[in-house]
């Protein structure tokens, strides 16, 4: 196999293997970083012995991606603050992970993208992160997850079911339609940034939280803030505190609508919003600089 039809191969399967690096480590850049460490072992591989590029470049990446969450473990244990994956933007077709031919899969696929969903995985051990990511995200059939995994199908199917078990008893299930959410994004931003508290609390729900992870450098709590008058003084506060030459882009991250704010026309903040009934029933808020940087060209 010449180097261009290698090249072409890993090529046809590159969103596909962000897609599973990004799930799995909800970092762009830790998922950018796997993917070219993926193209490094495929480059020197003796490929003529693969039978399917597609199914081995997977492993590698799974394989990868479990190694670099557990070199992550220790950092995330000192992290400042409440951890949160980076925001994806994925409006633009170089970044849609939500792509597929039919709409059953298409949710699925949006579905495990989500920050709601990613938040949780962060409690799965990283075996259980990635049988989850296969086989729900990507309906791998256990046996190949086994043969990926080095563990026996009888085993992985046991991890599938604590993991799915674990997300189903945790993730939050706020159906609205795209529209009702843009609406409530811009009475809340609306209300934010006059600083107008009456008008917050008449978007949130009265049992809201606030997720914000600001990693100890950007504006942000460093505790989860709960209670729609304890949000609302939260959100007043900030929005009469405005950032310098403050804008505001509304685009979709994670396969929901979500708000860049940017300062100076740098990335400043992220906020997406969960909600239900007409109501903001979850925020989260990421500020961290260092997961805003893949957004400067959003």
């Amino acid at each position: 196999m010449t180097d261009d039809t290698a090249l072409r191969d890993f090529e046809a399967h590159r969103s596909l293997l962000f897609g599973v690096a990004y799930r799995m480590l909800g970092r762009v850049s830790d998922a950018e970083d796997t993917v070219q460490e993926a193209w490094l072992r495929w480059s020197a591989v003796d490929r003529s012995a693969v039978a399917e590029p597609r199914g081995y470049l997977v492993r590698i990446v799974s394989r990868l991606a479990v190694d670099r969450l557990r070199q992550l473990a220790a950092r995330r244990e000192s992290y400042v603050g409440p951890w949160l994956p980076e925001p994806l933007p994925t409006d633009r077709a170089t970044a849609d992970l939500t792509a597929a031919p039919d709409g059953a899969e298409r949710a699925m696929l949006a579905d495990t993208v989500s920050f709601a969903v990613l938040v949780v995985m962060e409690s799965l051990s990283p075996l259980e992160r990635a049988v989850f990511v296969l086989r729900e995200a990507f309906a791998l059939p256990f046996a190949e997850i086994a043969a990926t995994l080095g563990r026996t199908e009888p085993a992985v199917r046991q991890l599938a079911g604590r993991a799915r078990r674990h997300v189903a008893e945790r993730r939050p299930r706020y159906p609205v339609d795209a529209g009702e959410r843009r609406d409530l994004t811009e009475r809340f931003l609306a209300a934010a940034l006059e600083g107008d508290l009456e008008g917050l609390v008449s978007v949130l729900a009265p049992d809201v939280t606030l997720t914000g992870d600001s990693g100890g450098v950007g504006k942000g709590p460093r505790r989860v803030i709960e209670g729609s008058d304890k949000v609302g003084r939260f959100l007043a506060g900030i929005g009469g505190r405005a950032p310098e030459q403050p804008g505001f882009l509304f685009t979709e991250f994670n396969g929901v609508p979500g708000l860049l704010a940017t300062s100076a026309g740098r990335p400043f903040g992220v906020f997406m919003l969960e909600a239900s009934e007409g109501t903001v029933r979850r925020i989260f808020l990421v500020s961290n600089p260092e997961k805003l940087g893949h957004l400067a060209t959003a």
